[in-house]
């Protein structure tokens, strides 16, 4: 069922503007089962890799500018759990960035850290977190006996933080800098894109291929130019990585290094395609599309985040338009904006699909400017009651959501996409916090937790 639904979809004309970055050109008509192998006489093993897996590796490593890459198959999640785990001690005081994914508080949790949070200021007009400064990170060390610190560069929306200084602070006060870079995988393949992180003296970085590059599902990268950290980064892959990893997925990562060692002329038809898209959205009237601004340090231009603020619509209802009526699937819709990933694979057609659909949309919707709702997504910093690790399940309560205020609450709450956490493990819950789960409800944002009994029912901590 599940194949045959996918068959299907492949077939139905819908253009792709989220991940994977290959969209869908490049992949054979038929799961490759005659190439699905394990770690037999000849063909090298992830976990030690001294042949073909090394090769490519460190062919991964030269287009990256960097001493050591090493493939990832389980996402870019295992290697922030690898990471993280290898930059602290169990219980460590560490410096998180509060727009970081999930996983890095997966991470918390697991090795029983100690987090202090630094909150980005956010974009007025797109409710969007804008750069981490070094200003904040040294604040931040100076108060804190913290040894590493983790920011995402860039964010699910494209903003980019100033790697080098902020790894220059790091480095003045003793501590490692870990960039999530998931999403910036395509950064050094055209001047246009902002600099990779390690190349900038970050400690470690993760870049998932398959998110803005021609690779599958599941495949990144960690990076580091650090050879005293490289024993304990592989010590803690063979924790977090599968010990039967998929050479079909290894050789994607691969074919993808090839296709974008010798593809200079892709990447500047990419780009002219990006400042063509930009160029005809500037007729847009209602709808709004984010451009770098002043108030960030950088920004990728082939991220494409459209507002639906100040409009009759929600960003939800404007990627349902662009799906049933246009035939377009984005990669992220939220209460008052949506994301387009792009990528070296793109067309032009497809670039033109989306911003004539998006002029056709503009002309049919109005100015709506609402005074009375605010849904700045994650806009304050939840007070810390307890570690995430700390908590006990047996204090456990499932209790309605509107009668949470000044709980607190015993799981995650997060919107997926982007998988940042609306509330962490530990924290209390307050009114803000209430109010903004019910905004992105009603908006029809998906929104989850851990038991899943949302909207109806949070875990939260009930000591006797």
């Amino acid at each position: 069922m599940l194949y045959d639904k996918l068959k299907d979809y492949s077939k139905s004309g819908i253009y792709p503007f989220h991940m994977p970055g290959h969209k869908r050109n490049l992949i054979d008509d038929i799961i490759p089962y005659e190439i699905d192998l394990t770690e037999i006489y000849d063909f090298d093993n992830l976990h030690g890799a001294n042949g073909c897996i090394k090769s490519v590796e460190e062919n991964a490593a030269n287009i990256y500018y960097v001493k050591h890459a090493y493939m990832l198959i389980n996402g870019a999640t295992g290697g922030i759990l690898t990471a993280i785990r290898a930059l602290s001690n169990y219980s460590d005081k560490i410096i998180v960035a509060r727009n970081c994914h999930k996983s890095v508080y997966n991470a918390i949790e697991l090795f029983g850290l100690d987090a202090e949070y630094i909150l980005p200021k956010q974009d007025d007009e797109f409710g969007i977190f804008m750069s981490v400064t070094p200003e904040q990170v040294e604040k931040a060390l100076k108060k804190s006996a913290a040894r590493l610190v983790i920011i995402t560069s860039p964010t699910y929306e494209g903003v980019v933080s100033d790697v080098k200084s902020i790894a220059k602070v790091c480095h003045k006060y003793g501590a490692k800098l870990f960039v999530d870079e998931a999403h910036g995988a395509h950064f050094p393949f055209s001047s246009e894109f902002p600099q990779e992180a390690v190349s900038l003296e970050a400690d470690v970085a993760v870049v998932s291929l398959h998110k803005t590059l021609p690779s599958l599902t599941q495949t990144a990268l960690l990076l580091t130019n650090d050879d005293n950290l490289t024993q304990n980064l592989e010590k803690n892959l063979s924790i977090f990585e599968t010990s039967s990893p998929s050479y079909i997925l290894m050789s994607s990562v691969e074919n993808c290094i090839d296709y974008i060692s010798d593809n200079n002329e892709k990447f500047s038809k990419y780009i002219s395609n990006i400042k063509r898209f930009r160029h005809k959205c500037k007729e847009l009237e209602h709808l709004r599309l984010y451009e770098e601004n002043k108030n960030i340090f950088d920004y990728d231009i082939g991220k494409l985040v459209i507002s639906t603020k100040d409009t009759n619509i929600t960003g939800v209802e404007l990627a349902n338009m662009l799906r049933e009526t246009h035939k377009i699937e984005l990669e992220m819709a939220y209460s008052d904006y949506v994301i387009a990933m792009t990528s070296v694979c793109d067309t032009a057609n497809g670039f033109d699909r989306l911003s004539n659909a998006l002029l056709d949309i503009d002309s049919q919707i109005t100015k709506d400017i609402k005074t009375d709702v605010t849904c700045n997504y994650s806009s304050f910093l939840p007070k810390k009651a307890i570690k995430s690790s700390d908590i006990n399940s047996k204090y456990e309560l499932s209790i309605s959501l509107n009668n949470a205020i000044g709980k607190i609450s015993a799981e995650y709450v997060w919107a997926y996409p982007p998988g940042i956490p609306i509330i962490v493990a530990g924290e209390i819950i307050n009114e803000n916090i209430i109010n903004q789960i019910n905004y992105l409800l009603e908006c029809g944002v998906d929104v989850y937790s851990i038991s899943g009994n949302l909207p109806n029912t949070i875990n939260v901590i009930e000591f006797d």
